[in-house]
């Protein structure tokens, strides 16, 4: 796997991809594209970094895997491409802006927008084989990831991270809560915004709020 990865980012992971375990996952990796199809495509398997660089990242918002269907993933977390219907876990993310914003839900589900206004959408794994969620998890992913994160609470300041559910919520031990914002909720997926733990969070305005305080520039939702 030739890492191709935004500048600005690649100054700080560097090291990252020097370490045995990135060799061993990127060996892994390299060989699941060959023999099955996989999502997202080569070239977008680190489009989270390539929308938003480093020194303009305001917010980051974590997710698990990619997803697994026939040209949805694109790279960002919960993000699909235009023209590809919405999953059930952006659909509710979209209705809690619609009312928490008053933004009109919109026609594309692609997030490449807020990725440019310096919204992170990071998946905590990168690949996933198709049709088979999770089949990337535990190769090295998240240890890498886990290392995006830690040098963000480093060499960061007042960034606002969004932790949606559980596996998104334990990300807060590498965060040095003394620099940086967190705000937690449910996961907007169906199972957990119906029992009543994602809508109503106000995260998005809660976001522009911090931002707001800190002299940053808000982001359109």
């Amino acid at each position: 796997m030739n890492v191709s990865i935004d500048p600005s980012w690649k100054n700080h992971l560097q090291p990252e991809f020097q370490k045995p375990y990135f060799n061993q996952l990127a060996a892994f990796v390299k060989q699941e594209y060959q023999q099955y199809t996989c999502y997202p495509k080569g070239s977008d398997i680190f489009a989270a970094f390539d929308h938003c660089p480093f020194s303009e990242t305001k917010v980051v918002i974590i997710g698990q895997d990619p997803y697994h269907g026939p040209n949805q993933a694109n790279g960002l977390c919960f993000s699909v491409k235009d023209g590809i219907p919405h999953p059930p876990s952006l659909v509710n993310i979209f209705k809690e802006v619609k009312v928490d914003v008053e933004k009109p839900y919109p026609k594309s589900g692609n997030l490449e927008r807020w990725a440019a206004q310096g919204v992170l959408l990071l998946n905590a794994t990168l690949t996933v084989r198709a049709h088979q969620a999770g089949s990337h998890q535990n190769k090295g992913w998240e240890q890498f990831t886990d290392a995006v994160i830690k040098i963000i609470s480093t060499r960061q300041q007042g960034i606002v991270f969004l932790l949606w559910g559980g596996f998104a919520k334990k990300k807060s031990a590498l965060i040095d809560k003394t620099k940086h914002h967190i705000l937690t909720s449910g996961h907007p997926s169906p199972l957990s915004a119906n029992r009543g733990f994602w809508f109503g969070n106000q995260h998005f305005s809660k976001t522009n709020a911090l931002l707001a305080r800190m002299d940053k520039p808000l982001i359109d939702w």
